[in-house]
């Protein structure tokens, strides 16, 4: 990078840090241990399935508290480029700026309004209908919690590198496995017992394709739901209330793209990965996708797999519009509990 690239990672990095600052503490200790160290292996470039040592990690994390102590009260900083002042949150504009450099960048909002920035090299660029796709490779700035894949507006931003840190994290977590989870069945079809490294390549290549599918519901889903929802998720004042929302906003995307992809591929390692990757939240509210699961693990019946899921999709549209004629941003006590009592009752 040249002087004016490397002042605009530092910023970017330090927008990174801000955000961290104020919501590094939203994890439970051992989330956020397990953050920390893939963290550091980000940080310091080490290679997949190299051993971390644990005085190293220990150090640096404090300092890295220490940092975030210091910027607790600094607040975002704009982004120069070609000496033009952008605010951290104009993607299109930022981007436009970046085209020649090949360089794509982000800045949004995550779960509990958890500002997220990256940038990295832009890989490859594709436009679907009136919507394009960034697709990144190797990040040169980020935060700690960094998700594989965002949508803003009309674009969708895929991060190659942090779904495969995301993948490699899961393959090691799969050693805590006993049984033959859903994780570990992904990771036998995908051959990771052979050789980790090649297997991880052909995940990454596989899931990126998911993650995309994904993010394409879930813009058919904000087009049919309108603004409010977006509304309704920033205003939710209780984060078991937004787990909820985002838990049914998530199966109605799956069930507008993800799900009729995977099953139109049949690639079962993707399958059984999907399943594995569904949040506790995700698992109560659908308990029939996971009984079809299981029967199509016995008898492996892939349209009989669809069949069962494919009617779905009108029981998380009626749900979701239900919600929305419904419930404008609750603001006491009861209205948030009838709006829990009303997604808890339509368990499927």
């Amino acid at each position: 990078m040249n002087n004016s690239l490397a002042q605009l990672q530092a910023t970017v990095q330090k927008n990174c840090h801000i955000s961290d600052a104020h919501h590094a503490g939203d994890y439970t200790l051992c989330i956020y241990l397990m953050k920390m160290r893939e963290y550091y292996r980000w940080e310091n470039r080490y290679p997949f399935g190299s051993p971390l040592s644990k005085e190293d990690v220990g150090n640096w994390l404090r300092e890295r508290e220490a940092l975030w102590g210091e910027m607790e009260a600094d607040h975002y900083e704009p982004l120069t480029i070609n000496q033009t002042q952008f605010d951290p949150y104009d993607n299109a504009n930022i981007n436009a700026a970046l085209n020649q450099e090949k360089l794509v960048y982000s800045g949004g909002l995550g779960y509990q309004a958890k500002a997220h920035f990256f940038l990295a090299r832009l890989e490859r660029r594709e436009l679907v209908e009136d919507y394009q796709i960034l697709v990144s490779a190797e990040e040169y700035a980020r935060d700690l919690s960094a998700p594989p894949a965002m949508s803003s507006d009309k674009t969708i931003y895929i991060r190659r590198e942090s779904l495969k840190r995301f993948l490699w994290e899961k393959s090691e977590e799969a050693g805590w496995h006993k049984d033959k989870s859903a994780l570990v069945l992904s990771l036998q079809e995908y051959g990771f017992a052979d050789n980790a490294i090649e297997a991880l390549e052909r995940m990454t290549e596989t899931e990126l394709q998911t993650v995309l599918d994904h993010e394409v519901g879930e813009i058919m889903a904000g087009r049919l739901l309108g603004p409010q929802w977006e509304d309704l998720i920033i205003n939710i004042p209780l984060a078991r209330t937004e787990l909820m929302l985002r838990a049914v906003r998530d199966h109605y995307a799956d069930a507008l793209s993800t799900l009729p992809n995977l099953m139109q591929r049949q690639n079962k390692a993707a399958i059984h990965f999907y399943i594995a990757n569904l949040s506790n939240m995700r698992k109560h509210l659908y308990p029939k996708l996971l009984q079809a699961y299981r029967h199509w693990q016995v008898h492996q019946q892939d349209d009989l797999f669809y069949d069962e899921i494919a009617q779905d999709q009108q029981h998380w549209q009626h749900l979701t519009e239900e919600i929305c004629q419904q419930f404008s941003p609750p603001t006491v006590a009861t209205e948030i509990k009838a709006l829990e009592d009303l997604i808890e009752c339509r368990r499927l």
